[in-house]
């Protein structure tokens, strides 16, 4: 099994990364560490109240096979975290796979992670111009690019962000990840049932619940 984070840090986006996290925990059986640089309560930009399960004092980065950064949408709480930026720094020239969308990439140039690498982002291009360690000259204008280590995307392509992370590490997600299309599906198609043992398990369960 592979050791997945992800950094939580003020109003990121739950959005940006579900279907991405969803598929690791549900499809493929991946436990994910939730990593801040405070164990506090976080506020996601939808407004969904968050507790770390490790603050950065907790791990070390070197240990994880990928380390996923949500956009948000104020950077700059997270952008002058010392904390956080430090223990990016020492993912950086490592082999752990970062995989930032939205605004995130921001926060791995600050630590170093994108020096000399290609990568897109979701901010504003005028921080390009105010902050001194984006490299503008690797910045390419596409939705998803894989440069190495590090997978960078465009927030409105969550679902190829989250395709082109489970690709990287070999999971098969077939042709159509997570583009369903309603009309086409049959009745049988769309009626589900458990096996019997997984019956015979529920029946279990329901037991401690009052019919």
């Amino acid at each position: 099994m592979k050791k997945f984070a992800v950094m939580i840090y003020p109003y990121f986006s739950l959005q940006e990364i579900t279907c991405l996290t969803s598929a690791l925990t549900i499809w493929f059986d991946e436990k994910i560490d939730f990593i801040a640089s405070e164990n506090k309560e976080y506020t996601s930009e939808e407004g969904l109240r968050v507790i770390p399960t490790k603050t950065v004092a907790d791990c070390e980065i070197a240990d994880y096979d990928c380390v996923i950064l949500p956009g948000t949408i104020n950077p700059l709480p997270a952008l002058f975290d010392d904390k956080l930026t430090d223990f990016l720094k020492k993912g950086a020239n490592t082999e752990v796979v970062f995989a930032a969308i939205s605004s995130a990439p921001l926060l791995l140039s600050k630590a170093g992670v994108l020096k000399n690498k290609k990568f897109t982002s979701g901010y504003f291009m005028q921080m390009a111009d105010v902050f001194p360690f984006i490299e503008k000259e690797n910045f390419v204008h596409k939705g998803i690019v894989e440069d190495g280590n590090v997978i960078t995307g465009i927030g409105m392509f969550f679902v190829e962000f989250a395709a082109a992370v489970l690709q990287k590490f070999g999971y098969d997600i077939g042709n159509d990840f997570m583009r369903y299309k309603p009309e086409e599906y049959t009745e049988d198609e769309l009626t589900f049932y458990w096996s019997d043992e997984e019956y015979r398990e529920f029946l279990e369960e329901l037991k401690a619940y009052p019919l």
